[in-house]
């Protein structure tokens, strides 16, 4: 299964690309959709919707899985974040990618075992996960990362339950 999962922004959208076969988790690809503050929202959403197309038939995912919004202290931010987590949406309905939406402490918990990790703690799990040589940049990308990673790992509980193990 290659799972592709979204870090959403305006500015910078993360995205990173996971193969799962089995228990092996291989890196695929991963980097950032950068948008410029000097245009408008349209054009930035319409910059974001491209570049994500071309990520999809590039590697051609599975499944999706994008992080919910969870909490924004600035009301501004959160209204165009929402923006582009609905243009991602959108995107990725159009090229037939299932979806799914995990929000932050669902992320940690599944990385870390901890709700209330802090972000360097996941970031380091994504790295030591993955077998990356040093931590993706900028921290949007680890975050994506973590938000594919999360999704294996719901995958993978659900297939365990399916299959009819108790744990």
């Amino acid at each position: 299964m290659r799972i592709l999962g979204i870090d959403p922004g305006t500015a910078i959208v993360g995205w990173g690309v996971i193969d799962i076969q089995g228990s092996t988790i291989k890196t695929i690809a991963f980097g950032h959709i950068e948008t410029s503050k000097n245009l408008p929202m349209s054009k930035r959403l319409f910059e974001i919707s491209t570049n994500l197309q071309s990520i999809i038939k590039k590697y051609q995912p599975s499944e999706s899985a994008v992080e919910e919004l969870f909490f924004f202290k600035n009301q501004k931010t959160i209204i165009s974040v929402a923006q582009a987590r609905g243009c991602i949406l959108l995107t990725l309905e159009n090229l037939c990618v299932n979806m799914y939406g995990y929000t932050p402490l669902e992320i940690k918990q599944a990385l870390t075992n901890y709700g209330r990790a802090d972000k360097a703690q996941v970031q380091l799990m994504v790295k030591t996960i993955l077998k990356l040589a040093t931590i993706p940049k900028p921290d949007d990308t680890a975050d994506a990362l973590a938000v594919a990673l999360c999704h294996a790992s719901r995958r993978k509980m659900e297939n365990i339950k399916q299959s009819g193990v108790s744990l």
